[in-house]
């Protein structure tokens, strides 16, 4: 079925959805965060800026929907029954999602939530409302359960720690953790702290 006007497929639903998603994610490779518009996004889409504004209020809401749809599935997570190996499964799935994006776009887009508080706000809740840091937690309190880790350790900011290590990689270092950099972050950080005996 096609739209009268302008020959376009009209499209509804998931498979518009996924049109747009698709979108995104070509206008930040080829363009950057910078330089991505909603306009752009429509054209390459074949559809109107009205439509992606019903969905999505802005352009970085929009970008989250289209990162948020490459990330690992938070509701299965790794489980080897190791604490290590399932750690490095999910971060290094984690993170090769941006592999085809341009360090800069990535880098926008995190710049632009520093500056917004509502969108640092929407952001910091998609971590933890079933996303990567409830991930973290389930992981690690399985971990404990089996009794690999000390379950008095397992706060929220020590569950957050990995992820929080990272980004901060990200942002000082300029580029996307290696496998080499987690490794080394989950041995020589977030692992001898989980298995450390409790204070007192």
């Amino acid at each position: 079925m096609t739209s009268g006007r302008t020959g376009i497929p009209r499209r509804r639903g998931d498979e518009l959805e996924a049109a747009i998603l698709d979108a995104v994610w070509a206008e930040l490779v080829e363009h950057g965060y910078g330089r991505l518009t909603m306009d752009g996004i429509a054209a390459r889409a074949r559809t109107s800026k009205p439509v992606l504004y019903r969905r999505w209020p802005n352009r970085v809401e929009l970008v989250m929907a289209a990162l948020g749809r490459n990330a690992p599935d938070y509701q299965d997570p790794p489980d080897t029954g190791e604490l290590r190996t399932d750690l490095l499964v999910f971060l290094r799935g984690l993170l090769h999602r941006f592999d085809d994006l341009p360090v800069d776009a990535v880098h926008g887009f995190l710049v632009d939530l520093m500056r917004d508080p509502e969108l640092r706000r929407v952001f910091r809740a998609a971590l933890t409302d079933g996303g990567p840091v409830e991930t973290l937690s389930v992981m690690m309190h399985r971990a404990a359960e089996r009794g690999e880790i000390n379950p008095a350790r397992l706060t929220p900011r020590v569950v957050a720690l990995p992820l929080d290590l990272l980004r901060d990689t990200f942002m000082v270092g300029g580029e996307v953790a290696s496998d080499q950099v987690i490794a080394e972050v989950l041995d020589e950080i977030v692992l001898p702290l989980l298995r450390a005996p409790s204070n007192g």
